[in-house]
């Protein structure tokens, strides 16, 4: 009997380091191409690399603007987190706690949701009309409002299960203790939520800063060009062989996600934590 059981840990084990090796594999190989150097790229390529070289990260920074694209990047990314997140947060607490007349509550959070189920593509003629007619074509503001109008409603449908799930013996005690209604949103509820907050967040971060689509559309000039843009223009016909430099474009735009949700897991486990002994 144990030996079945330390069989079927070994099992086990093995079919975990199998995962994870084809998970992590793509991520060394893209590591690996932009650190190597280009006469190593001829031929029959090795596993690991033979020497290292940074030329690609230099070229990228001094001859193809990736730190303005890096600067647009964060802009849009966290201008557009900061409106979605104080936007949804607040919808969100809204449709949860309030009660609407004549039946509102219902429609109105499966039109919220119609907007997220809808592809992003839908909205892009009516938005440049809009954009146009404003003036606004060619600014980083048109990819910044498109992406808040894209994770609005993830946010509010994301957090509505947590409001609606907190008890409302909790509420109830803070207004008998004369806390107003921003004191019992500010400093009861959302420390309760803040778990769930966090979590919309990485998805609402991840979006915005990988969207493509806004930006082709909406800006025209390269000083409003994007990582996700800036890379696509790596892979042109000059440039399409010199997989060094598209690699280390990539290997660049996937560090400020993962030091993100690195981020938002710290404060992820320690939201669940305070919720578990305030519950």
């Amino acid at each position: 009997m144990k030996k079945d059981v330390k069989a079927g840990t070994i099992g086990k084990g093995i079919g975990c380091a199998v995962l994870l090796f084809i998970s992590l594999f793509p991520i060394y190989w893209l590591i690996a191409m932009a650190i190597r150097p280009t006469s190593e790229m001829e031929g029959s390529i090795s596993l690991f690399p033979r020497s290292l070289t940074f030329e690609y990260f230099v070229d990228l920074f001094q001859n193809e603007g990736f730190g303005q694209a890096i600067l647009n990047s964060a802009q849009t990314t966290f201008g557009s987190l900061v409106i979605s997140l104080l936007v949804g947060i607040c919808a969100a607490y809204v449709i949860a706690r309030k009660r609407f007349r004549f039946g509102m509550k219902q429609p109105m959070t499966y039109w919220v949701l119609l907007i997220r189920v809808l592809p992003p593509v839908a909205f892009v003629i009516p938005l440049y009309i809009m954009f146009n007619q404003i003036g606004l074509i060619n600014t980083k503001i048109p990819v910044l409002l498109a992406c808040v109008l894209i994770n609005v409603p993830l946010i509010i449908w994301f957090l509505l299960s947590f409001f609606q799930d907190l008890p409302d013996e909790v509420e109830e005690s803070a207004k008998v203790d004369g806390a107003t209604e921003w004191q019992l949103f500010y400093k009861i509820v959302l420390p309760l939520v803040a778990p769930g907050i966090a979590a919309v967040a990485m998805l609402s971060f991840m979006y915005a800063w990988n969207e493509y689509t806004y930006t082709v559309i909406f800006t025209r000039s390269s000083m409003n060009n994007t990582v996700p843009l800036a890379l696509a223009l790596l892979n042109t016909e000059d440039s399409l062989t010199n997989f060094g430099l598209v690699a280390a474009g990539g290997v660049i735009s996937v560090i400020p996600i993962t030091l993100f949700v690195i981020f938002a897991q710290n404060y992820l486990i320690s939201g669940l934590s305070s919720g578990a002994v305030k519950g």
